[in-house]
């Protein structure tokens, strides 16, 4: 007979020794986002790069029969290809560029006094109607917006500075996030669930089901933004360049960037196209610097407006359901843990964070965390996002 070895089993942890082990990973990995935060931002630009590039690499796996690791190197090699070309096309003119718009804002901000008492004893007649500007207090109000503009116009002309002058640092970092997000869809196998994968007993349908809510949300943020922002610049360059704006294209790349940043993004955008455009030497039709800028103001209000009320909600349809001014919060504590980052992504943070919440807050109250049954909707992809759009937006005009 041979002897049989006893069963050994694991003696479980009390709630003491779970509650201490819980507080020192807390704290653990407290530490190590304060000591590594320079590194957070890197690593959501690897994962966001990977999700979008995921899509692109199962094309080719599923479609063509490409094997899956062919499939991300060929992707990833088209990307870097393409990466350099815009670079060596645009890259370092659109930085020059971005900095001689910087350097033309701050000297009209420094001539805003100037301008402002030069103004202040004018009355403006824009056709039958008149606007006595001697009633009006311009110097204070023009006081407050030169405290609030000076110190933007101070990090933003450091970051240019860095990105002209930390070539290397940049070039680094960018080789950093190709990596790792090659290796993530690389070891996804195919599956863009596996991208990042979360097991733990019991609860394999609640990670489950919060995952394909969060895939939900960020599918809709990617595919919705990257459109706008793409059409937000192809508008204002055209746009730009019919009026005669100097900078166009950079600053239909501020244009583009305005529209992460509800409500304050555009104003902002508004009062740099003002400043350029009263200090520009040209002036579409001979018009006068006043009324020339009061002309481009008009326009991109109003293309701001046709974005806002008639496309972003085409293409949005509430999927993220969150606040603006929610938002605008979400982004100014994000863009201090992230940088430009966290206000390009504070949207879907913002909801990832309110799902998280709501799971949290319902499992703690002993109670269902799913409100209603999951709706299972197959998510488009980019391309047929995009395409769908336009077709919408064609039916629409064809409408009026």
């Amino acid at each position: 007979m041979t002897e049989q070895t006893p069963k050994i089993s694991s003696p479980t942890w009390g709630t003491n020794t779970k509650l201490v082990v819980a507080l020192t990973i807390v704290v653990s990995v407290g530490a190590l986002l304060v000591k590594f935060q320079f590194i957070l931002g890197p690593l959501m630009i690897s994962f966001l790069l990977a999700y979008l590039l995921h899509p692109l690499a199962g094309f080719l796996y599923k479609k063509l029969r490409f094997s899956w690791g062919a499939a991300v190197g060929v992707i990833y090699l088209l990307f870097v290809i393409l990466l350099i070309s815009l670079l060596t096309w645009g890259g370092v003119s659109l930085v020059q560029q971005g900095q001689s718009v910087l350097a033309t804002v701050q000297e009209s901000v420094a001539t805003l006094p100037q301008l402002v008492e030069e103004y202040s004893n004018k009355v403006i007649e824009i056709g039958p109607f008149e606007i006595d500007l001697r009633t009006v207090d311009l110097g204070a109000i023009s006081e407050q917006a030169l405290n609030a503009i000076q110190p933007l116009l101070s990090q933003t002309g450091a970051l240019l500075g860095s990105l002209a002058g930390g070539a290397a640092n940049v070039f680094g970092w960018t080789i950093f996030v190709l990596f790792v997000s090659y290796f993530v869809v690389a070891e996804s196998g195919g599956l863009r669930s596996q991208i990042i994968t979360v097991d733990i007993p019991g609860y394999t349908y609640d990670v489950a089901r919060l995952m394909r809510e969060l895939s939900r949300i960020w599918n809709a943020f990617m595919r919705g933004q990257i459109i706008i922002f793409f059409m937000t610049i192809l508008i204002y360059i055209a746009v730009l360049e019919l009026l005669g704006v100097r900078y166009a294209i950079t600053l239909a790349f501020i244009a583009g960037l305005a529209r992460f940043l509800p409500y304050v993004g555009p104003a902002i955008n508004w009062v740099i196209l003002v400043l350029i455009t009263y200090f520009q030497e040209y002036h579409l039709f001979g018009l006068s610097a006043f009324y020339y800028s009061l002309l481009v103001l008009s326009v991109t209000v109003i293309i701001d407006m046709v974005i806002d009320y008639m496309i972003t909600p085409r293409i949005y349809s509430d999927t993220l359901q969150v606040h603006p001014a929610a938002v605008l919060v979400a982004a100014i504590v994000a863009a201090s843990l992230f940088g430009v980052l966290g206000v390009i992504v504070s949207a879907p943070i913002l909801a990832t964070s309110a799902l998280l919440w709501q799971y949290t807050m319902r499992k703690m109250l002993d109670v269902d965390p799913w409100l209603e049954e999951e709706k299972h909707i197959a998510q488009p992809s980019l391309l047929e996002s995009a395409r769908g759009f336009f077709s919408k937006l064609g039916k629409f005009f064809k409408k009026k």
